[in-house]
């Protein structure tokens, strides 16, 4: 394994990439006990050589698989081989860190328009019919 690429300028060298196998859990009949098929992928930000942009934008994310410590831990077991399982693991670092560098548009707060307004409390008056035509009937 060379490096695992981000973008056309930021490439993560292997040796900054922690990978080990462990056995999956689950289901899986005898096999599962005896063979280490799952990858378990450790990988600190704060001691790696991405840009300093990208490792504050990681670690002010709120990404669940990204520890208090600056440590992304990643499990993949969903195949049965230990290879695929490996390649799904760096794809999902990779998917992780190519997401970090999209620069999300602030959101602008909008008020509903008048005609929004009008039609919603015209729909809840026409359910609060519906739902009054419901009661009982008293003589």
């Amino acid at each position: 394994m060379d490096a695992l690429k981000i973008n056309d300028s930021i490439a993560l060298p292997s040796y900054e990439i922690e990978l080990s196998a462990i056995r999956s859990h689950g289901a899986g009949g005898q096999n599962v006990n005896k063979v280490a098929t799952a990858i378990h992928l450790r990988f600190d930000i704060r001691n790696s050589s991405l840009p300093e942009f990208l490792k504050y934008r990681l670690l002010h994310g709120s990404d669940q698989r990204i520890s208090k410590n600056g440590i992304v831990i990643i499990k993949s077991q969903q195949s049965r081989s230990q290879e695929q399982n490996r390649r799904h693991a760096l794809q999902m670092l990779q998917i992780l860190l190519q997401s970090a560098l999209i620069i999300r548009k602030p959101r602008k707060k909008t008020r509903p328009k008048k005609g929004a307004i009008e039609k919603r409390i015209r729909q809840k008056k026409q359910r609060s019919q519906v739902k009054g035509l419901r009661q009982k009937v008293t003589d």
